[in-house]
């Protein structure tokens, strides 16, 4: 059991979490699955952590971006954290990332076999915690694009086919939506990092592709304003003004035959102008290519292409 001492010794969790890097659910759930840190109690029943412990962290969050699983190296010391991280700078980058990168692929379609038995069987509570252990091992950017895009779609395939009823789908989002904040960059980005507004058009309900194109525009550096969904072309626009982006993403999940979303699409292109990039993604953005193209919208082919749009984008800010 954790040891009592004094309330006005070390540091509280929130203040670990801003200087170690990590997420304070994040550190609370490597100290509980793994043993990472092992905080004392104060008398009044608070975590309180040691500056060898945020040391400890920062080296773990280090090292877990670079692909490591946290399950494997949540009990090394500082020194051999250390010295991993040397390593791999010395190391073939290029050999190690792809290595990492195809088990990353198959343990993920291990977890998505065990989420999508968690969701017919409507186990939120197995759910979290397929996700909760998903996302230590897998780090951010594999858990989005290799587990939770393809169970949305195995969810929505599912749902068509009549396996899966609506419930299912909105439990499925609402424990998604919960993981958000996790899920968002753990550093702060620069003051001058480029801006980005992200939402859905109006009547465009479902969120979740917007979100998770917000989580991985942070990633890759960028200040992003997270606006919610269903919002017209009026007020996308007004948001670029007052945050003064550069570039506006939209996401457009469900197709039907009416005009409004070609409508809302040519409304905000004109709105923002042409220096400001319109960038577009989700399952029904293809049927909308045409208008897309039309007004010179940028459109989401991949997770790869998203990034790349990112990069381009940065670049032309950094040199304007």
């Amino acid at each position: 059991m954790a040891n009592l001492i004094d309330d006005s010794a070390r540091y509280l969790i929130s203040t670990v979490s801003k200087r170690s890097g990590v997420k304070s659910d994040l550190v609370r759930a490597w100290e509980r699955r793994y043993q990472a840190v092992t905080p004392m109690r104060t008398t009044g029943g608070h975590r309180v952590y040691t500056d060898q412990d945020i040391a400890r962290l920062k080296l773990l969050n280090q090292a877990t971006n670079n692909g490591h699983s946290i399950s494997q190296i949540a009990q090394y010391s500082i020194d051999e954290l250390k010295v991993l991280l040397k390593n791999e700078e010395a190391s073939d980058r290029a050999v190690v990332s792809a290595t990492k990168g195809s088990d990353r692929v198959f343990l993920a379609e291990d977890y998505i076999e065990k989420c999508y038995a968690a969701i017919l069987a409507f186990d939120a509570k197995g759910l979290e915690a397929h996700f909760e252990n998903a996302l230590v091992e897998l780090s951010i950017e594999p858990f989005i694009e290799n587990l939770l895009t393809p169970l949305l779609t195995l969810v929505g395939e599912r749902w068509r086919t009549g396996e899966l009823r609506p419930v299912h789908e909105h439990m499925t989002s609402s424990i998604i939506r919960s993981l958000t904040y996790i899920l968002r960059n753990n550093n702060p980005a620069p003051a001058n990092a480029p801006k980005m507004i992200v939402s859905t058009p109006i009547g465009q309900l479902h969120e979740l592709g917007a979100m998770l194109a917000a989580v991985m525009a942070e990633l890759k550096g960028w200040q992003v304003t997270y606006l919610g969904a269903n919002l017209p072309a009026e007020e996308i626009a007004a948001a670029v003004k007052f945050t003064d982006a550069c570039a506006v993403t939209i996401s457009i999940s469900f197709s039907s035959d009416d005009l409004v979303i070609p409508r809302e699409i040519r409304r905000l292109k004109k709105l923002i102008g042409p220096s400001v990039a319109l960038i577009a993604g989700g399952r029904a953005a293809s049927h909308y290519k045409a208008v897309l193209d039309e007004v010179g919208v940028l459109n989401i082919q991949s997770y790869d292409h998203f990034r790349q749009i990112l990069e381009d984008l940065s670049s032309h800010s950094r040199s304007v």
